[in-house]
């Protein structure tokens, strides 16, 4: 099983990661290869739409594919359905995102009618396809005793009873907590320049767009290990 952290753009990354993945699991043949993806395909990298192109159209063979929403899915969808709010997102990575699609009318300006045509331009270019991989995102997936999820989880609440609110955004509450979850929790959402390990969950941003590292898990019975790619590429191992 792989899980693969936030992309924000990087789809030079996510090519390279792809091929480290394939190789790795022709080495390793299991029955069943389970790939899922923690979110945050899009924005502050420059290449949010060749990402969804690959995502949508060149998924990888031999694998079952599981893709979760983060935060930045959400907020591309939110723009969609209101101009208003690209002035927010626009500043957290939305206007890298927009320039991969071609759409320039925010470069220079945050006057609200150019977020309206930027927005009824986006919506214009979008593929279909896109929009459909965004709308259908899954927001957590569980195997094993693991629970995937784009940010992570409130503590002191069950794993089925948690909010997507939660799952797409929380931080420090669930950072700082020791306490068991119920499932080791996998995530994103929160970079750091190495993978982080605690008992109750593994956090596998490593801060692509910035760091030129994009991480992946893997779970193979009792171990795990990490597959690292970019300009600083590297294999880790750890057991347990």
């Amino acid at each position: 099983m792989y899980a693969v952290g936030d992309v924000h753009g990087r789809d030079d990354l996510l090519a390279e990661l792809h091929g480290l993945i394939e190789v790795d699991a022709k080495a390793r043949p299991f029955d069943r290869n389970i790939l899922i993806y923690l979110g945050d395909y899009v924005d502050r990298g420059l290449r949010s739409k060749e990402v969804l192109d690959r995502l949508t159209g060149n998924r990888l063979d031999g694998f079952e594919q599981v893709f979760l929403k983060g935060n930045h899915e959400l907020a591309m969808l939110q723009f969609l359905e209101d101009a208003s709010f690209g002035k927010d997102w626009k500043y957290y990575g939305g206007l890298e995102t927009l320039h991969s699609y071609g759409i320039k009318e925010l470069t220079l300006t945050d006057d609200p009618a150019a977020f309206e045509r930027a927005r009824e331009d986006f919506e214009e270019v979008l593929p279909a396809a896109h929009r459909h991989f965004l709308e259908n995102l899954e927001v957590s997936a569980e195997f094993g005793g693991y629970f995937f999820v784009h940010a992570g989880v409130r503590p002191g609440i069950a794993l089925h009873r948690q909010i997507e609110e939660d799952l797409l955004w929380i931080r420090e509450e669930f950072l700082t907590s020791r306490g068991s979850f119920g499932k080791c929790v996998i995530h994103g959402h929160t970079p750091n320049e190495e993978v982080v390990v605690r008992s109750n969950r593994i956090g596998i941003d490593t801060g692509a767009y910035m760091t030129g590292v994009l991480t992946a898990l893997v779970l193979e019975g009792g171990g795990r290990r990490f597959i690292q790619t970019g300009a600083n590429a590297r294999a880790l191992t750890q057991a347990g």
